[in-house]
């Protein structure tokens, strides 16, 4: 731990994995991907496995339970489903005629093996508390996923929100910490269908992703990453000519995600989980249903057209229209990239904002800030991946409003570089001191450490407990609690504890 970064901060050490960290969860021959369960809607969940079959077989039928109890006394739900080749032997059920809010648990058997057994959880109707784990960009080359494996050992989690770069596309030693020995497979950078299908398969064999995977359910959306650096409709940054078509790459990507996160398939990626009268959790896709391209800086002439945009039309109306229907409590927006102004000229003055976040489509984030304004939507929760940094904002959109109309908790990083992987500590704490004196809105940034924040939901307040964990460079089982925000039902502003 680096104890200049952080002070009177108690080290919380939860019990140990019973694995090494890069040894899978089963050591089956058949279920070697663990199990996963998410999309947990009031009466349904998706539960998944892969199956790894001999080379000769070309489909696998596949049993599967769900039970009220870890030791399956009580099964509830049961059928059979055969996997193809065709999606990569992987086995996704929408289980149906569940409870809300209720815990079970699941497996699988093929080809006479059984699977570890997951617990997930349906999305309650009547709760006083909801708790979410939020995470954002794990990459495999840059350490040990101890944040996941310390979500895991939670209890009473509704679901683990996952904000995008689950995975990233490059080859090894481009983007990451080769001394470790966690080195990208395949070596090369990912474009094929069996490219990032391969990627999947690596990640998914670390066992603290198949630990917080078996553990919670996983409501998740992609950022860039998971197609290719700073993506957006119609291309990215990291695809070159030489590359082939990126329409067939993105198919590709968009394919091998569907297989291999648990989430319905034939639905858009943006799409909502009601947690009854407490919450309203919107995802959106900021990369490939109707980004522009971003531009290079706000010299540009088109930098204030109002035909640049983020979401695209359908999903704008699709966010507003459920902004201004919501009848619950919070409004929590899954959202990849920082919506917040926030000015960086005090870092860099050639470049005051990051064009490829909010502040790059101004247009259309002040529409959908008016639309909060105009509508008094109170109790707007943004809770934002990408930088690999923690921010905490009392959410300000210049010529929208003076006050705050919304609050943003910026997770960091599970373990993917961020800025002290870069630059001596002290550099990085005037760093953050830059960002704050050129941003009063912002109550908390932290731009050294790599973990998750738990948001914590009530009728009256909602609180957001920022978690770092003590090392990426090998397992570790400790953590620290950070930092603490609150914000109470009605007030769009943070107060520290």
């Amino acid at each position: 731990m680096k104890t200049t970064l952080i002070s009177a901060v108690a080290i919380v050490c939860l019990f140990a994995c019973t694995t090494k960290a890069d040894e899978p969860q089963t050591q089956s021959s058949i279920f070697q991907h663990g199990v996963a369960s998410g999309d947990p809607l009031n009466d349904r969940v998706i539960i998944w496995t892969k199956i790894t079959p001999p080379d000769s077989v070309s489909s696998v039928e596949v049993d599967w339970e769900v039970a009220t109890d870890s030791a399956f006394n009580g099964i509830l739900k049961y059928g059979k489903y055969t996997t193809v080749g065709d999606r990569d032997f992987t086995v996704k059920i929408d289980v149906k005629g569940l409870n809300p809010g209720t815990k079970y648990h699941y497996r699988f058997r093929a080809l006479g093996e059984t699977s570890t057994h997951g617990q997930t959880k349906t999305a309650s109707l009547y709760t006083d508390q909801l708790v979410f784990a939020v995470v954002s960009c794990s990459n495999y080359e840059w350490g040990y996923f101890n944040a996941y494996g310390r979500i895991a050992d939670r209890q009473n989690i509704d679901a683990v929100i996952h904000l995008g770069d689950y995975i990233y596309e490059y080859g090894v030693g481009v983007y990451g910490d080769t001394t470790l020995g966690r080195l990208n497979d395949p070596p090369k950078e990912i474009i094929t269908l069996d490219d990032y299908r391969t990627r999947y398969s690596l990640y998914r064999k670390d066992v603290d992703l198949q630990r917080v995977h078996a553990a919670h359910p996983f409501i998740v959306i992609w950022d860039d990453h998971e197609i290719a650096n700073n993506s957006y409709k119609t291309g990215a940054q990291n695809h070159q000519d030489d590359e082939g078509s990126y329409e067939a790459r993105k198919e590709a990507a968009r394919k091998a995600y569907y297989e291999w996160m648990p989430i319905r398939e034939g639905q858009k990626l943006y799409r909502k989980f009601s947690f009854g009268e407490m919450a309203d959790v919107l995802m959106l896709d900021e990369r490939l249903e109707g980004r522009s391209k971003q531009l290079d800086n706000m010299n540009d002439p088109e930098y204030e057209s109002e035909a640049r945009s983020m979401l695209g039309e359908e999903q704008f109306e699709w966010l507003t229209n459920n902004l201004k229907s919501s009848t619950a409590k919070w409004k929590i927006i899954g959202n990849q990239v920082i919506f917040s102004d926030l000015n960086r000229g005090l870092l860099f003055p050639n470049q005051p904002k990051n064009m490829d976040s909010w502040d790059g489509y101004p247009a259309e984030k002040r529409a959908i800030a008016r639309q909060i304004v105009e509508n008094d939507i109170k109790n707007v929760v943004w809770i934002t991946g990408d930088t690999h940094a923690s921010w905490v904002f009392d959410t300000r959109v210049a010529g929208v409003s003076d006050e705050p109309i919304a609050v943003e908790f910026g997770v960091t990083s599970v373990n993917s570089a961020n800025y002290d992987e870069r630059a001596s500590i002290d550099t990085v704490r005037m760093a953050e001191q830059l960002y704050m004196k050129g941003n009063p809105h912002l109550k908390y940034n932290n731009l050294a450490n790599h973990g998750y924040v738990l948001l914590s939901l009530k009728s009256d307040q909602a609180k957001a407990e920022y978690y770092f964990v003590e090392t990426v460079k090998e397992p570790s089982d400790l953590e620290n609690l950070s930092y603490e925000a609150y914000v109470k039902a009605g007030v769009s502003k943070v107060t520290p504890k």
